[in-house]
């Protein structure tokens, strides 16, 4: 009964550990809580309640969606809603490591095979890298995924810099195994066995992980640039469709479109969802204009990153929103008070996978809002011709722990393909990071701004935008051998 107590203990303090370096980015809290997931495994309910107050925890931001009342909802509707969609995540997520505990006793050596330290090593790889890969295929599909991976940055970004290798999913399967080398180190202190040649061995990797990161980090090539406005409109998303704001649009987009004309500015940015559907008071920009709006196609709304040539009064180049959110954007058949989804523009459809636009300036891989978590889709986008990227984001109502989430997401895509990235959001966060990961620009929260950034261009391809998940795959198939062997001759 103690086992079973001390076992729930290490789940939920592990789990609340996890959270908590998600939500406010303490990256030793991440590795202290993944050495906690080791031991809570055993016992698949335990995994289930490590991976539910992980996200329960690092998600609590969704709760900043109540009140939603003002999208038609019935105020005594919109705190239960609200609550149901923040612990579904927390099921969801604890039944992900519910499975993964599962498999990892089936996957167990025998006593005999499993004393060994060098058979438990590859048991720990075959784990870790089977974690990576699933984070990998959460991160395509349509709930945003903020994986073990990111957690890294921004305090680590040499270690970081083996992305450019192995992605985000290889970073998250470098956490599970350095959780259990801790777990390790616990287990043979406890038994007082021989641990120090242990420690020194699980350093020395250690270092060398962080060496190659930041060799890897140190090819960041430069071919041109260009200098880019980025505006930061700070229009609520409660108050951005009230009369007040929308009389007082066209001309806040021509006062930043002056801004940008007088810092030289090659082209402006504004975040998603910035220009209506009926753009006929916004027209004749002065310069090259990508803003986030809107547009109908065949009688369906997309939400769309729009191009706008200068004297031009309709779009040239579009790209459209593929990822859509549940219940905010997309929405199955529900009841007629849900039928407008969680969002003011619910109803929007999806538009083409393909992350690349091609325009009169640098060709770019395009993503809007928490399309972001899906590197796989960004790098294609870069092996076809991407020299930078760019993602416009609608990140209100939510507080700031969101915004240092993306942020830290953002500096991993950077890493992965090589490329700066620009962010920009209509309350943050709008940012330049460079294409070694390193925050060049930042502005502050809240605030409306108009900033000009150096945008340095460059057509470097790296091992992820080649080879995306294969070493991954290779590592997991390798392991997998292994360890049936230990079990056949146990």
């Amino acid at each position: 009964m103690n086992n079973i107590y001390s076992l729930f203990i290490k789940a939920f303090s592990g789990g609340a550990l996890a959270g908590i370096s998600l939500s406010e980015g303490n990256y030793i809290f991440m590795l202290l809580g993944i050495s906690l997931l080791w031991p809570a495994s055993k016992n698949p309910w335990g995994g289930f309640c490590w991976g539910a107050m992980a996200i329960l925890w690092s998600h609590k931001w969704l709760l900043s969606l109540h009140p939603i009342s003002w999208v038609g909802i019935s105020s005594n509707l919109s705190l239960p809603i609200t609550i149901f969609i923040w612990l579904f995540c927390g099921a969801f997520g604890g039944g992900l490591v519910f499975i993964w505990s599962a498999l990892s006793g089936c996957l167990a050596p025998g006593r005999l095979q499993f004393s060994k330290l060098e058979n438990k090593f590859i048991y720990a790889v075959l784990l870790s890298t089977i974690w990576g890969l699933t984070e990998e295929l959460l991160s395509r599909g349509p709930l945003f995924w903020m994986g073990v991976g990111p957690s890294l940055l921004p305090q680590d970004r040499y270690l970081a810099g083996l992305a450019r290798w192995i992605g985000s999913g290889g970073l998250a399967s470098i956490h599970l195994l350095v959780g259990w080398w801790m777990w390790q180190i616990s287990i043979a202190f406890q038994a007082r066995k021989k641990f120090k040649k242990f420690i020194f061995l699980g350093f020395a990797y250690f270092s060398l992980a962080h060496l190659i990161g930041f060799i890897l980090l140190l090819d960041s090539p430069t071919d041109s640039s260009e200098k880019v406005a980025m505006w930061q409109t700070n229009i609520p998303i409660r108050k951005k469709f009230s009369q007040q704001e929308i009389n007082a649009l066209p001309s806040k987009v021509n006062r930043a479109l002056t801004d940008a004309i007088e810092m030289n500015a090659s082209f402006l940015i504004a975040p998603e969802g910035t220009l209506p559907l009926d753009r006929s008071k916004i027209r004749d920009f002065p310069i090259n204009f990508l803003s986030g709006g809107f547009r109908k196609i065949n009688g369906s709304l997309r939400s769309s990153l729009l191009v706008f040539n200068p004297g031009e009064g309709s779009f040239s180049d579009v790209l459209d929103k593929f990822r859509l959110v549940p219940l905010g954007e997309w929405i199955p058949a529900l009841p007629n008070f849900l039928r407008n989804g969680l969002s003011a523009v619910g109803g929007v459809e999806s538009g083409n996978p393909s992350r690349l636009l091609d325009w009169e300036g640098p060709s770019f891989a395009g993503v809007i809002c928490y399309e972001l978590s899906n590197g796989k889709a960004i790098a294609k986008a870069v092996n076809q011709g991407a020299k930078w990227i760019l993602v416009i984001a609608n990140l209100d109502p939510y507080p700031i722990s969101l915004q240092r989430q993306f942020l830290s997401m953002s500096q991993l895509r950077s890493i992965e393909t090589s490329k700066n990235l620009i962010s920009v959001s209509n309350t943050g966060p709008t940012s330049l990071i460079k294409n070694n990961g390193r925050i060049d620009t930042l502005l502050k929260p809240n605030k409306e701004l108009v900033q000009l950034v150096d945008l340095e261009l460059n057509g470097k391809k790296t091992l992820y935008t080649y080879a995306s998940d294969l070493p991954m795959i290779t590592a997991t198939f390798i392991s997998l051998i292994v360890v049936l062997r230990l079990r056949k001759y146990d």
